[in-house]
């Protein structure tokens, strides 16, 4: 019996490295005759890309040309935004325009204007309600530093040249307001932001 090696593939048949030796060479096939198939050229009349003209291009956009807007829309005129409403307001009977620019009439007027509004219009109405709040606000931030110049004043003329521009100042401010409210246009009084929510909370309708 043959003497097994370490490395022993085959260790229940020992004689086959050297059969496989003794066996005929491996066999080289026969070159294949045919070629590849190639893909052929694209029939001449097969239909290329078609192209939209400006006709048939329109035939396809959508009938709100890509947007959700009615073909007849028409855009809101912003001058008319800004117009003054004429409109009587509920339980005053007087224009809405009339009643905003009121609050902001100098002296007293003004003042005694924007306590009532509060006073009497609706909380429905909150345009008219902000301008009341807003007018009556500015005219006691005016009455606070008036009074305090005027204190002031009695310990120095300076104080008393001061209270007069002041007071000069504030007089043509509110009127510009008052016209500007009149004519429907935004008036905000940033300084007074605070006390004008105050008021127009604390000051509720009249039943």
């Amino acid at each position: 019996m043959a003497k097994k090696k370490k490395f022993d593939t085959n260790p229940l048949d020992p004689t086959f490295p050297e059969r496989v030796q003794n066996e005929a060479e491996t066999v080289v096939l026969p070159k294949n005759q045919f070629k590849t198939s190639e893909i052929p050229p694209p029939s001449v009349t097969e239909e290329q890309t078609r192209r939209f003209d400006d006709v048939n291009f329109s035939n396809y956009q959508s009938p709100y040309n890509g947007q959700n807007i009615p073909a007849n829309y028409k855009t809101a005129n912003l001058a008319d935004m800004n117009k003054s409403s004429s409109r009587k307001v509920a339980k005053i009977g007087l224009p809405e325009n009339i009643l905003t620019a009121l609050p902001y009439l100098p002296f007293w007027i003004g003042l005694v204007a924007g306590l009532l509004i509060l006073l009497f219009v609706p909380k429905s109405e909150a345009k008219v309600r902000f301008h009341g709040a807003q007018g009556l606000a500015a005219h006691l931030a005016i009455l606070i530093v008036s009074a305090i110049l005027k204190g002031v004043g009695r310990a120095t003329d300076l104080a008393d040249i001061g209270n007069w521009i002041f007071t000069l100042v504030t007089t043509i401010m509110l009127v510009v307001f008052a016209i500007k409210a009149w004519k429907g246009k935004p008036v905000h009084i940033e300084s007074v932001d605070d006390l004008s929510e105050w008021l127009e909370e604390k000051i509720k309708p009249r039943s």
